[in-house]
C-alpha cells in the first residue's frame, strides 16, 4: 500500500514538472512584453526635460518657454541658452508668436507620445501572419530588428532634430510592440504545459505593467530623467533586443508550430523533450493531433464575414465595445501623463507619485490573475468600471477644489491609485478573456487581430487628444472621463453576458438572448458556426 501511494504521487510530479529550459524560455519570451510596457511609461517621466529641449531645438526664446520653469523648480542643473534672445516686452505680436510656439511644443509632444499607438495599431494585424509565416523564435528576432532601430533613434536623438528622431522612434518602437502583442502570448501559450497554461499566460500582462514601473524608477531625476541623460533613458531598449536576440538562439521552437503548421512531427517532439525534461510527450502529440484534425475541418473567417455575418456580428461588436472602454476608460491619460496630473494636484514630488500609481498596477495585475479565474469576468468588468466611475468623479472633485482645500490633494492621488486598481481588476485583462472566449478556432483569429486593432486605434486616440482635452477642460477633465465610463458600464450591464466555464453553444444562446434582432430563427442556425460543441 505504502508503495502504491508513492507511485500515485511521483506520477503528477512528473506531468506537471517546471523545467529549466521552460522558465529560461518564459523569461525570454517575456523580455518583449517587458519592453511593450517600458516604452509605454518611458516617455512620461522626463516630459518637462525633454520639451524643453524641443523649445531649445525650435528656437524658442527663454522666457517663452513654458516647460523651463516647471523643469528647474525640480533641477538644479541649467539648460543650454538660445543664442538670440528676443524682447522680453509683451506686444500683441509676442503673445502671438507665444501662443503659435505653445502650440507646436503641444502638438510635437502629442505626437511623441501617440506616435508609438500608430505603429501598434498598423503592426496589429501582421503578429500572427508573422509567426505563422517564419516561426515564433525567427518572428521575435525579425521584431526585435524594429526595436533596435527604434531605440537607436530615440538614443541618438539629442545629437540631431530630437523631435523628428523621438517621433520616428517611437513610431518604429510601436511597430515592434504591436508584433510583439500578439507573438509572445501566442508562443508562451503553445509551449506551456495544458495545466500551467492560463498561470504562464498572465505573465504577459504582468511582463508589462513591470516593464512600465521600471520605466518610472529609472526616469527618476538623479537616474536618467534629466537634462544630460534623457536620451540614454529612451535608448536603453536597445539593451534588451540585444540581450533577447541572443538569449532566443538557445529557445526551442514551439512544438505546436512544428506539428500543427510544418507536419514536423519529430520536431515537434524534439521540442517537447526539452520543453517537459525528457519526460513522455505521447499526451501533447495527441492532444495537437486532434487539435491540427479540428483546425483543417473548421472553415476560416475573414474580418468582414465577421461584420456581414448575422452569427458573428453580435459577439464582435460586443468584443470591439468592450477594447473601447478599456481604452476610453481614461487608464493611459493616467499612464501616459500623470506626472502632469500629479504636478496640477499640487503633489511636491509628482514623479513619485507616479511610481505609486506602477507599484499599484504591477500588485493588482498579480491579483487579478487569481480573482479571474474564482469570479466571473462580466462581474468583475462592471465592479471595475463602477470603482473606476466613482474614482473618476473624486479625481475632478479634488483638482476642482485644490485652490480652496490644500489637502484635496491627496483626495486626487488616493483617486489616481484606486482608479488604476479598479482597472486591473476588470476592465485591463479581461477584454483579451473574453474575445478569445467569445470564438472558435475558425473565426477567432480575426476576430482578436480586429480587436487589437481597435484597442491601439482607442489608445492612440486618447495619447493624442488627452493633452487637448486636458487643457480645454482643466479640472472637469475627468467628468468626460466619467461619463463615458458610465456609459459602458449600462452597456456591459445589458448587452455582455457571461462567459466564464461555458460553451461556445451557451454563450451563443446569450448573444440570442440579447440581441434585439427579428431572425432569432435563422441565428440560431447560423451560430453554430461558432463552434457549439467545443468548450471553453
Amino acid at each position: 500500500m505504502t508503495e502504491d501511494k508513492k507511485k500515485k504521487r511521483w506520477k503528477p510530479k512528473s506531468q506537471f514538472k517546471i523545467t529549466g529550459t521552460l522558465v529560461f524560455t518564459v523569461f525570454t519570451a517575456a523580455l518583449g512584453s517587458f519592453q511593450f510596457g517600458y516604452d509605454i511609461g518611458v516617455i512620461n517621466a522626463p516630459q518637462e526635460v525633454i520639451i524643453s529641449h524641443y523649445e531649445y531645438v525650435l528656437g524658442i526664446p527663454v522666457n517663452d518657454r513654458k516647460a523651463i520653469n516647471n523643469y528647474t523648480i525640480n533641477s538644479t542643473k541649467e539648460l543650454p541658452t538660445v543664442p538670440f534672445l528676443g524682447d522680453s516686452i509683451t506686444t500683441p505680436l509676442v503673445e502671438e508668436e507665444t501662443t503659435a510656439s505653445t502650440s507646436l511644443v503641444t502638438m510635437l509632444w502629442s505626437l511623441s507620445v501617440s506616435s508609438f499607438a500608430v505603429g501598434g495599431m498598423i503592426a496589429s494585424f501582421f503578429g500572427g501572419w508573422l509567426g505563422d509565416r517564419l516561426g515564433r523564435i525567427k518572428a521575435m528576432l525579425v521584431a526585435n530588428i524594429l526595436s533596435l532601430v527604434g531605440a537607436l533613434l530615440m538614443g541618438f536623438s539629442k545629437l540631431g532634430p530630437s523631435h523628428i528622431l523621438i517621433i520616428s522612434g517611437r513610431s518604429i518602437s510601436g511597430l515592434y510592440c504591436g508584433l510583439i502583442s500578439g507573438l509572445v502570448p501566442m508562443y508562451i501559450g503553445e509551449i506551456a504545459p495544458t495545466t500551467l497554461r492560463g498561470a504562464l499566460g498572465t505573465l504577459h500582462q504582468l511582463a508589462i505593467v513591470t516593464g512600465i514601473l521600471i520605466s518610472q524608477i529609472v526616469g527618476l531625476n538623479f537616474i536618467l530623467g534629466n537634462h544630460e541623460r534623457w536620451h540614454i533613458l529612451l535608448g536603453l531598449s536597445a539593451v534588451r533586443a540585444i540581450i533577447q536576440s541572443l538569449l532566443l538562439f538557445f529557445c526551442p521552437e514551439s512544438p505546436r508550430y512544428l506539428y500543427i503548421k510544418l507536419d514536423e512531427e519529430v520536431k515537434a517532439k524534439k521540442s517537447l523533450k526539452r520543453l517537459r525534461g525528457g519526460i513522455d510527450v505521447t499526451k501533447d502529440i495527441n492532444e495537437m493531433r486532434k487539435e491540427k484534425e479540428e483546425a483543417s475541418s473548421e472553415q476560416k473567417v475573414s474580418i468582414i464575414q465577421l461584420f456581414t455575418n448575422s452569427s458573428y456580428r453580435q459577439p464582435i461588436l460586443v468584443a470591439l465595445m468592450l477594447h473601447v472602454a478599456q481604452q476610453f476608460s481614461g487608464i493611459n491619460g493616467i499612464f501616459y501623463y500623470s506626472t502632469s496630473i500629479f504636478q496640477t494636484a499640487g503633489i511636491s514630488q509628482p514623479v513619485y507619485a507616479t511610481i505609486g500609481v506602477g507599484a499599484i498596477n504591477m500588485v493588482f495585475t498579480a491579483l487579478s490573475v487569481f480573482l479571474v479565474e474564482k469570479a466571473g469576468r462580466r462581474s468583475l468588468f462592471l465592479i471595475g468600471m463602477s470603482g473606476m466611475f466613482v474614482c473618476a468623479i473624486f479625481m475632478s472633485v479634488g483638482l476642482i477644489l485644490l485652490d480652496k482645500l490644500a489637502w484635496m490633494s491627496y483626495v486626487s492621488m488616493v483617486a489616481i491609485f484606486l482608479f488604476v486598481s479598479f482597472f486591473e481588476i476588470g476592465p485591463g485583462p479581461i477584454p483579451w478573456f473574453m474575445v478569445a472566449e467569445f470564438f472558435s478556432q475558425g473565426p477567432r483569429p480575426a476576430a482578436l487581430a480586429i480587436a487589437a486593432f481597435s484597442n491601439w486605434t482607442c489608445n492612440f486616440i486618447v495619447a493624442l487628444c488627452f493633452q487637448y482635452i486636458a487643457n480645454f477642460c482643466g479640472p472637469y477633465v475627468f467628468f468626460l472621463f466619467a461619463g463615458v465610463v458610465l456609459a459602458f458600464t449600462l452597456f456591459t450591464f445589458f448587452k455582455v453576458p457571461e462567459t466564464k466555464g461555458k460553451s461556445f453553444e451557451e454563450i451563443a444562446a446569450e448573444f440570442r438572448k440579447k440581441s434585439s434582432s427579428a431572425q432569432a430563427p435563422k441565428a440560431a442556425v447560423e451560430m453554430e458556426f461558432l463552434g457549439a460543441t467545443e468548450t471553453v
